[in-house]
């Protein structure tokens, strides 16, 4: 379908490709991975046919479309969110008018005979046929089914694009690929402003799109549940694997165990030729064979080594001073802006060593209770922290607001106090700032590299409550591994506000949904917030919260009659409970079932592959068997995570 030939572009001394070449099938679904630097963006934007290669090019069968979302777009008012979504369908809002106008045309004539009037015929037929293949008839349906799924309701489809951050108009932008279909979508990060929800729509939607997808994510999940194919670009080249990115990375490591290998055989074999050719340089008797051995060395194919990026951030935590046991204590507290509520009657308590995820849709209020937690807003009701409670707070826009004119030691420099001050040099060498570079201005420094910065002033002072709003953002999967690991030392209470599950899986132990201005609670990780939300998707959290209050008798005493009925509603979301469990679990059989018979089939076919003649002679059998074995692993633990499932079902059905 599109075909990458040869490419090459060179770039500030270096070739960022140097003669590149693969191709995209209809149904792909591509990861592009690689160190920032790599090129990444780059491709895409040549892929889009915003930018150019020196050499080679991109090609494309004729009937072949593209969407393209960058990482940034610039946009501007002037239409509603519905009105500016419906510019997807230009080609079907043509095809509408034209079918009109030749439809009344066929009407007011009588030359039914003609050739003109067949030709009408015709051309109506095949504007017909093209409105349907473009879904010109659920036109409206699916504008809105694409922007409820990425979170607009339904009051703001009527409202100015203007009126929306950034990150939402970027919503409005992906809508627009979305509803195009065309052959080849191109996304650059597209989940840096979603949250979970729409995060999980959008897997959906790729993962069962029947055109292809490129796709540049730091989200490992997200990778994992849309992509089944991963090109790597290192060193000027492209390494194209046909799995998704956790089973490439486990096929890169060994890919590079067996380069590091040759590497080293062929640094041996230059070292040795080398020694002979200066042994012998000037022995007239060896003169043949010297000036052999240096042409063997001029036309040798040296090979090169992507080195891994050693450089890694130092991350912990300085230990945590004793708080009291209460470290937050929230009661009745709200907030609006203007007219807006946000958060209605918010109660909530954070104890010493809590750790709390605060998820939900963008704009429900996750961010706003973070600030007024740290003192930055201001609330009606009541909000204060415990005893002894020393706060570290780190949010996205804090990144952004250092002083511009500012170097990177001078902002550590003057944030230290006591001890410190003698060691922010260590600090900022332990957040990949050394030498030179901590004298360049803030505002010459990448995302990224400003996000390193906020997070090493965390470490100035120790702190038992820590904040974090949006961690991940701009940090690459390492620095996002560094500053988990770091996290999940840190001893004292913790709160973090994020769309990343990778990152928060296994980080906390309670999830708070922030809906509708309130607050729902859930016990667990993310992990086991979501897949009870699958299940259940809070339908009937909704239809209770919806059930109209069962009003009292005439005459009668309302608090005696809410006595006598509280045994028979007790019972009744006992059994509502029981019900949605016995759901979850039968649900999660099922799961457990169709990934025993996925590992079996796999099992089947390594099998096969192994018991063929002379599968120990081939290069890959290493691989095979390896992967034989840790399937055959995982199927004895899905295994027995089945029996566990039934177990407890069945103990619920008793």
């Amino acid at each position: 379908m599109i075909s990458v030939s040869n490419l090459s572009v060179h770039f500030v001394g270096r070739y960022l490709f140097d003669g590149i070449s693969f191709t995209i099938n209809q149904r792909d679904k591509i990861g592009l991975v690689g160190k920032n630097g790599a090129g990444k963006s780059t491709l895409l934007k040549i892929l889009a046919g915003n930018l150019e290669g020196e050499s080679g090019g991109v090609y494309a069968a004729g009937e072949v479309t593209i969407g393209y979302l960058p990482q940034d777009i610039v946009t501007t008012g002037g239409r509603s969110v519905y009105e500016e979504a419906a510019t997807a369908f230009a080609e079907t809002k043509r095809l509408e008018h034209r079918i009109n106008e030749l439809s009344d045309e066929i009407a007011a004539r009588e030359d039914y005979e003609s050739e003109d009037y067949h030709k009408l015929i015709e051309e109506l037929s095949d504007s017909t046929e093209r409105f349907k293949l473009v879904g010109g008839h659920s036109m409206e349906a699916d504008i809105e089914r694409v922007l409820t799924g990425l979170g607009f309701e339904h009051d703001d489809m009527a409202r100015d694009t203007g009126e929306f951050s950034g990150g939402w108009q970027m919503r409005v932008e992906l809508a627009k690929i979305l509803l195009q279909r065309p052959s080849c979508i191109l996304l650059d990060e597209p989940t840096n402003h979603l949250d979970i929800e729409s995060i999980q729509w959008v897997e959906e939607f790729l993962h069962n799109y029947d055109g292809a997808v490129v796709l540049v994510s730091h989200d490992r999940a997200f990778l994992d549940a849309v992509t089944n194919r991963t090109i790597e670009i290192s060193l000027g080249k492209v390494y194209d694997y046909n799995a998704a990115y956790s089973a490439y990375v486990e096929m890169r490591r060994e890919r590079r165990e067996q380069q590091l290998k040759a590497y080293r055989n062929q640094q041996k074999h230059i070292e040795e030729t080398e020694k002979f050719i200066e042994r012998f340089r000037y022995k007239a008797t060896k003169a043949v064979q010297v000036q052999s051995r240096i042409k063997q060395l001029e036309k040798l194919d040296r090979i090169e080594i992507d080195e891994d990026d050693s450089s890694r951030i130092h991350f912990r935590f300085p230990p945590t001073p004793r708080s009291g046991r209460i470290v937050v204590d929230i009661k009745e507290l709200s907030k609006r802006y203007d007219d807006t509520p946000v958060l209605n009657d918010i109660e909530l308590t954070l104890e010493r060593g809590d750790r709390v995820a605060f998820v939900g849709k963008n704009g429900a209020g996750k961010s706003t209770l973070s600030r007024i937690i740290v003192g930055q807003e201001s609330c009606d009701g009541q909000c204060e922290l415990g005893h002894n409670t020393i706060l570290g707070y780190y949010a996205q826009h804090q990144a952004e607001m250092l002083n511009s004119n500012s170097t990177v030691f001078d902002v550590i420099d003057e944030a230290a106090t006591g001890e410190m001050r003698s060691q922010v040099r260590d600090l900022l060498g332990a957040f990949l700032f050394s030498g030179d570079d901590v004298f360049k201005k803030i505002k010459v420094l990448s995302g990224g590299e400003k996000s390193r910065l906020a997070l090493a002033k965390l470490l100035l002072d120790p702190i038992n409550l820590l904040v974090l709003d949006e961690p991940t953002n701009h940090l690459d999967m390492v620095s996002k591994d560094v500053l988990k690991r770091a996290l999940m030392e840190f001893d004292g209470a913790l709160v973090v506000v994020s769309h990343d599950r990778e990152f928060l899986e296994g980080l906390t132990s309670r999830v708070i949904e922030f809906r509708d201005g309130g607050i729902v609670e859930h016990s667990g990780d993310i992990r086991e917030f979501l897949r009870a939300r699958n299940v259940e998707s809070f339908r009937e959290f909704e239809a209770e919260k919806d059930r109209p209050q069962s009003t009292t008798a005439a005459g009668g005493d309302a608090a005696s009659q809410d006595s006598a009925a509280e045994p028979g509603k007790n019972a009744w979301k006992d059994r509502k409970k029981k019900q949605a469990e016995s759901r979850r679990l039968k649900r999660a059989v099922s799961d457990c079932e169709a990934d025993i018979v996925k590992l079996e089939e796999r099992i089947a076919g390594y099998a096969s592959q192994i018991n063929a003649p002379g599968f120990y002679d081939k290069p890959e059998s290493a691989n095979v068997l390896r992967f034989y074995e840790k399937t055959q692993a995982d199927l004895e633990e899905k295994m027995t995570e089945w029996s566990a499932l039934g177990d407890e079902l069945s103990a619920l059905d008793d």
